[in-house]
């Protein structure tokens, strides 16, 4: 093949003729150049010689044509140079569970309408799906890269009332790692809330349905239903198999389901195979842009520094509920309840086994959750063994005793507006972005509630036949530092009094049109359930709202 240099005059059909071959053809190998109809002046042409085109009657060869344009990546990226050159319906800042679950949404809604939709990810590209998903990544591999500095950021460092916080900025963020339990809240836990409980059914059954979440991953292992009936018949009637984000479906007929446990990644996925939308890593949202009493876009910088301001008819702040007060106290968003009602949940664990000798076959994963009352305001999970609870292929060795991989309570941790994230004008990055410092305290409340898992964690383990490793025969009970549940939120919370709240019911900040937050941080309180469920719920219903009200902003 010959390369040709096209001049002023060149079209595909000089070339062509000058070259004796058919045009069909020379189009066909020469699909770099988009548009034929437009001037190919100064373009590479590719030559093909004669063994490339029809030689005689019936017989001929097709020339090899890359497929293009070319992508660097295992997801389409787009440069922030080319983002700001765009305007976007809407832009969304952040790629966890509020950020992904409202991208797949919107497409679903935008499929066929031309709406642009960006995203923007502070971090950079880590794993192409959850971890566990990963072949050469076991229960300790996966803890020891989740616990590393550059893979998850230990911000609690520097919070010390707060000091078990991490973050993942990457791809997919702290969903990539998450231990996949997905609880509704219950119904008093949500008491209070803006939105009446069947609206949020509703909305739970969509994400339920795109997320993969059913009872289905330690079904009819007898380890599970064994220890089921061992608490019913002890008076702990409420304990259930664990819901979990698992696709419990086999590949076939060619659809390939690769991805068993679902991460964020997956409702990107889904999005890119709905609509177009642009997506750029490592990209740095520095201030939201304000015009009167309506956003207009984004100040973001790249790794160089160099600052791009995109534009946006609307804004979807999924940051995380540390991150996403600091960008609107950094913005001079105004909002009393801004940064406040910081709510996570207590934590305490202990460490036990469980002798597996009087278990059937299959015994299979142990994978139960003891969800809050109305009387115990906590949620118990049990989950083993241990290396077993996830691995991939290995040799499982026959054990006498089953180590269990987490067995610990939730507490629920009331919503205090003394609770706060705010911003340290002391200690600035890069960007000239203040840093963040945290007032976190729990109540008599939260106290009384952590006392109150301590006292039956032994009680439910001597339930479920569970035996406590702690030395001397005692229980091994230990509370975690506020931050490491990761489940913090509550800090642009939703409501429908600005005095209290940050957004309305819909997620829209008090007082400025088209200017959204999802995620961890709308949520009003989680009670003792993991909040991931909810988030996506919620950010779905937003995105709803969004679409619907488009013509308005």
């Amino acid at each position: 093949m010959r390369l040709y240099i096209a001049g002023k005059n060149d079209t595909f059909e000089t070339i062509a003729k000058q070259y004796q071959i058919d045009v069909e053809l020379l189009r066909m190998v020469n699909t770099h150049i988009l548009h034929h109809h437009t001037s190919i002046a100064g373009a590479t042409i590719r030559i093909p010689d004669g063994s490339e085109g029809v030689t005689s009657g019936t017989t001929f060869s097709c020339p090899p044509v890359d497929p293009t344009p070319y992508l660097n990546n295992w997801i389409p990226l787009a440069s922030l140079q080319q983002m700001a050159e765009t305007e976007y319906d809407v832009l969304i800042i952040g790629s966890g569970i509020g950020g992904g679950a409202a991208l797949w949404r919107l497409c679903e809604h935008w499929s066929s309408t031309g709406m642009k939709i960006g995203v923007i990810e502070k971090g950079g590209l880590l794993l192409q799906t959850h971890s566990w998903n990963v072949p050469t990544l076991n229960s300790s591999r996966a803890a020891r890269l989740f616990a590393n500095p550059a893979v998850s950021t230990p911000i609690g460092l520097t919070l010390p009332q707060f000091s078990g916080a991490r973050e993942v900025y990457s791809l997919g963020g702290r969903t990539q790692f998450w231990g996949a339990v997905t609880p509704r809240l219950q119904r008093h836990e949500i008491a209070n809330w803006p939105i009446s409980p069947e609206e949020l059914t509703a909305y739970y059954n969509i994400a339920e349905s795109v997320m993969t979440v059913s009872n289905g991953y330690s079904k009819d292992s007898s380890m599970t239903e064994s220890v089921l009936n061992r608490l019913w018949a002890n008076g702990f009637t409420e304990a259930v198999n664990s819901p979990l984000a698992v696709n419990m479906n086999p590949t076939k007929y060619g659809k390939i389901l690769s991805s068993a446990v679902f991460s964020s990644i997956d409702f990107f996925a889904k999005a890119l195979n709905t609509a177009p939308f642009d997506l750029a890593v490592n990209t740095y949202a520095t201030r939201i842009v304000t015009e009167g009493n309506r956003v207009i876009g984004v100040q973001a910088a790249n790794p160089d520094k160099k600052n791009f301001f995109l534009r946006a008819r609307s804004v979807i702040l999924a940051a995380s509920a540390l991150q996403t007060p600091r960008l609107l106290l950094h913005s001079g968003i105004p909002g009393r309840a801004i940064g406040h009602y910081l709510t996570n949940h207590s934590m305490v664990v202990t460490n036990g086994s469980i002798p597996t000798a009087s278990f059937p076959e299959v015994q299979g994963t142990l994978a139960i959750l003891l969800p809050s009352t109305s009387k115990n305001h906590y949620q118990v999970q049990i989950q083993g063994p241990e290396p077993y609870y996830w691995y991939h292929d290995m040799t499982k060795e026959l054990q006498n005793d089953g180590m269990l991989n987490f067995f610990g309570g939730f507490g629920t941790v009331e919503s205090r507006f003394e609770n706060e994230v705010y911003l340290d004008y002391s200690c600035k990055d890069e960007h000239g972005v203040p840093g963040i410092a945290v007032n976190f305290s729990y109540s008599a409340k939260d106290q009384a509630i952590i006392e109150q898992i301590k006292s039956n964690i032994p009680i439910i383990a001597l339930a479920a036949g569970i035996q406590l490793t702690g030395s001397m025969g005692k229980p091994d009970l230990c509370l975690l530092a506020p931050g490491y549940d990761f489940h913090e939120s509550g800090t642009c919370r939703m409501g429908d009094d600005p005095n209290t709240s940050a957004a309305n019911r819909y997620g829209q900040i008090h007082g400025i049109s088209g200017l959204y937050v999802a995620g961890n941080s709308v949520l009003p309180s989680i009670g003792a359930a993991n909040p991931t469920l909810t988030a996506a719920a919620m950010a779905i219903r937003t995105a709803d709202y969004l679409s619907e009200n488009m013509s308005r902003i």
